[in-house]
C-alpha cells in the first residue's frame, strides 16, 4: 500500500532559501505572509493531504465514478473530504480577497498545489478546474458577472470547467461548431457538445459553471470567430441560490487509463442560456488565462506524482532483500542485501531525486515571478517578470510532465514484476500521469509554442529574462573553487542552447517545418539546462550551510546536485546534435511509406 509524506523540508529549502521567500512580504498586498505565517499553512496543507486526500487515492482508482441516469457520483469518501477541503478554506487560497479569497502569493500556492497532486490527483482536478475558471472570470469577466459568480467558486460552494474540445476539433478549435445565438436581453442560447471535460459533472457542488467557446452567427471563420461564455449548468435565483435546469447534461463519462476518480464527460448544452465573458469573437483571449494558468498546474501534476512515486521506490529500496552488493556483502546479518545497494537501483533513485528537486525548484521560480508579475511597484519589473512567466509556461507543461512520467516509470521499475500490480499503488502513479502529457495542450504543442511564438515574441526580450540570469551566474561563478564542479558543465549546456537557439531561429524563419523539426528536442534542451543552473544554485547555497547540517540535508542536496551535472545534464550534447540535424530525414520521408 502506498504512503505519501509531505516534503516540507524540501519545500521550505526551494521557497526560503532559494527562492528567498522571506521577501515576499516586502511586495504591496503580501505584508502578512511573513515565514511565520506561511510554515503552518504548509503544515496543515500537509496534514490535509496526507490524512484525508491520500486516503481515498487508491480506492477511488478503484471504484472510479459512475454514470447512471443521467447523473455522475464520485467514488466512495470524495463528497466528504471535498466539503472538509472547502469548509478549511483551501479552494480560496490563491484568490483575489475583494471576492473572499485569501490572496496568497502563487510560489506558496504552487507548493501546495504540488501536495494535493501527489495525494490524490483525481480529487485535484475538481478544485484545479474550478480555479481556472475562476482566473478567466476574474480577469475578463463583466462586473455583474464577477459579482454573481466569484464569490461561490472562491468558496467552493461552485465549481468549475473549461470547454473546448469537441468530437472532431482537439488542437485546431478554429474548427468548433457549438453556437450562440443572442437573445436580446444581453443573455445567449448555446447549443452543441463537447468532450473531454474534466469535472464536466460530478455531484461535489450545488452548481457548476461552465466556461464555453462557441460561435455567434456572423462570427469570422477560424479562431478569430470564436467566443466565451459562462454557462451554469443551473440557472441562478435573483438571490443567488441555484434555480432551475439550464439545458446543460452530461452524455456519458469516459473510461479512462487514469485519474478514474475524476470525471471526464461529454457535456450537451441545449439551448441552455448563457453570458459573454470578454468581448465578442475574442474569447481566445479570455481563455487563454484559463489555460496558461492550467498548463502551471499540469505540470505541476506531474512533479506531484513524480514525488509520490519517488519516496515508494525508496522505502521499498530499503526493504526489498535481493543479492550481495558488487563489491561485498554490506549487510552480513540479512539473508541478502536490500536493492539499494546495486548501481543500477542506485542510478533510477538518483535520476528519479534530481527530476523531482530540479522541478520543484523549476515550478516555485516560475511561482515567484508570478508574485512579482502581479504585486510588484516597478512597473519594469513586472513586465519583465511577466515575459520570464510567458517563455517558461510551455517548459514547466511539457519539461515537468514528461520527467514526471519517466519518473513514475522509474519508480515502478524500482519495484521490479512488485511495481507492475496493483497492491503497491506504484502503476497508478504512472496511469495517473500519462494524461499530463497530453491535455491542456499535447507536450509537442507546447513545444511549438515555445519555438513559434515565445522565443520570438518581444523582440526576443521573453528570452533574455532566461538567458541573463543563467548568463551572468555563469560568469560569477564559473571559476569559484568549490562551485566549479557544477557551473562548468552548466557552463557548456548554456551555450549549446544558444547556439541551438540561433540555428532554429535561422532554419526556421526559412522554412517552418525546420522549426516544428527541432521545437521539441529544444525545448528539452532549454528545460534541462534551466534545471542545470537551478542545481547549480541549489549547490552554491547548500555548502554555505554545510556547517550547520545535523541531518545531512545540505550534503544530500550537493550529492544529488553533482550527480545532475554529471549523469542528466550531458542529455543536452544529444538533444544538441538532434536540434542541429534539422528536420529533413523525417520532413523527407515518404508519406506513403509509414
Amino acid at each position: 500500500m502506498a504512503s505519501y509524506t509531505a516534503p516540507l523540508r524540501d519545500m521550505r529549502y526551494v521557497l526560503f532559501d532559494l527562492m528567498e521567500g522571506d521577501g515576499l512580504a516586502t511586495l504591496p498586498g503580501f505584508e502578512d505572509f511573513t515565514r511565520d505565517l506561511i510554515d503552518p499553512v504548509l503544515d496543515e496543507a500537509a496534514k490535509v493531504c496526507e490524512q484525508v486526500l491520500h486516503p481515498i487515492n487508491r480506492s477511488g482508482d478503484e471504484e472510479g465514478c459512475t454514470f447512471e441516469n443521467g447523473v455522475v457520483r464520485t467514488p466512495k469518501g470524495f463528497r466528504e473530504a471535498y466539503t472538509l477541503f472547502r469548509e478549511g478554506g483551501w479552494t480560496s487560497i490563491s484568490c483575489d480577497p475583494a471576492h473572499g479569497g485569501q490572496g496568497w502569493p502563487k510560489s506558496v500556492g504552487i507548493l501546495i498545489e504540488e501536495m494535493i497532486c501527489s495525494a490524490n490527483l483525481s480529487f485535484g482536478m475538481y478544485p484545479g478546474l474550478s480555479h481556472g475558471a475562476y482566473v478567466a472570470l476574474h480577469a475578463h469577466g463583466s462586473d455583474e458577472l464577477k459579482e454573481t459568480y466569484l464569490p461561490k467558486l472562491v468558496d467552493g460552494t461552485w465549481s468549475g470547467t473549461m470547454c473546448l474540445t469537441e468530437p472532431h476539433c482537439g488542437t485546431d478549435l478554429g474548427l468548433l461548431r457549438t453556437k450562440a445565438v443572442p437573445q436580446g436581453d444581453g443573455s445567449f442560447k448555446l447549443t452543441g457538445t463537447k468532450i473531454f471535460i474534466s469535472a464536466g459533472d460530478h455531484d461535489l457542488t450545488e452548481n457548476i459553471i461552465h466556461l464555453v467557446l462557441a460561435r455567434l452567427p456572423d462570427a469570422p471563420k477560424g479562431v478569430k470567430g470564436i467566443s466565451l461564455f459562462l454557462v451554469p449548468k443551473y440557472r441562478v435565483n435573483p438571490d443567488g441560490t441555484p434555480g432551475a435546469s439550464n439545458g446543460v447534461s452530461c452524455g456519458s463519462i469516459e473510461h479512462k487509463m487514469g485519474i478514474k476518480a475524476s470525471s471526464t464527460c461529454v457535456m450537451n448544452f441545449d439551448d441552455s442560456v448563457g453570458w459573454l465573458v470578454g468581448e465578442a469573437n475574442k474569447g481566445m483571449r479570455a481563455m487563454f488565462a484559463m489555460m496558461n494558468t492550467e498548463r502551471l498546474s499540469v505540470g505541476v501534476q506531474g512533479l506531484g506524482l513524480a514525488e509520490a512515486s519517488y519516496q515508494g521506490a525508496v522505502a521499498y529500496a530499503r526493504e526489498r532483500l535481493q543479492g550481495r552488493s558488487l563489491t561485498g556483502t554490506k549487510h552480513p546479518d540479512k539473508p541478502a542485501d536490500p536493492i539499494i545497494v546495486h548501481p543500477d537501483v542506485r542510478r533510477m533513485l538518483l535520476t528519479h531525486r534530481a527530476y523531482v528537486e530540479g522541478s520543484r525548484a523549476l515550478a516555485a521560480w516560475v511561482g515567484r515571478a508570478i508574485d512579482d508579475e502581479e504585486h510588484h511597484p516597478d512597473p519594469a519589473t513586472r513586465a519583465e517578470a511577466e515575459e520570464f512567466v510567458a517563455l517558461m509556461t510551455p517548459v514547466v507543461k511539457a519539461l515537468l510532465t514528461d520527467l514526471g512520467f519517466e519518473a513514475t516509470n522509474l519508480g515502478m521499475q524500482v519495484f521490479g514484476g512488485h511495481g507492475f500490480i496493483r497492491e503497491h499503488g506504484m502503476e497508478q502513479y504512472v496511469r495517473d500521469c500519462r494524461i499530463a502529457q497530453i491535455y491542456e495542450g499535447t507536450n509537442g504543442i507546447q513545444a511549438l509554442d515555445l519555438v513559434g511564438r515565445k522565443l520570438p515574441a518581444n523582440a526576443g526580450r521573453n528570452l533574455r529574462r532566461f538567458f541573463h540570469p543563467v548568463s551572468a551566474f555563469i560568469e560569477a561563478k564559473v571559476e569559484d573553487e568549490q562551485l566549479g564542479e557544477f557551473v562548468q558543465p552548466l557552463a557548456k549546456a548554456f551555450v549549446r542552447l544558444q547556439q541551438a537557439t540561433a540555428q532554429v531561429a535561422r532554419v526556421g524563419m526559412a522554412n517552418p517545418d525546420e522549426a516544428g523539426a527541432a521545437a521539441t528536442d529544444y525545448l528539452r534542451l532549454l528545460g534541462l539546462t534551466a534545471l542545470g543552473y537551478l542545481w547549480a544554485r541549489m549547490a552554491e547555497v547548500s555548502l554555505s550551510k554545510l556547517d550547520n547540517d545535523p541531518d545531512g540535508f545540505h550534503r544530500a542536496k550537493i550529492a544529488t546536485a553533482r550527480f545532475y551535472v554529471e549523469r542528466v545534464l550531458p542529455q543536452t550534447n544529444a538533444l544538441f546534435a538532434m536540434v542541429m540535424a534539422g528536420g529533413k530525414s523525417m520532413m523527407a520521408f515518404d508519406e506513403a511509406a509509414f
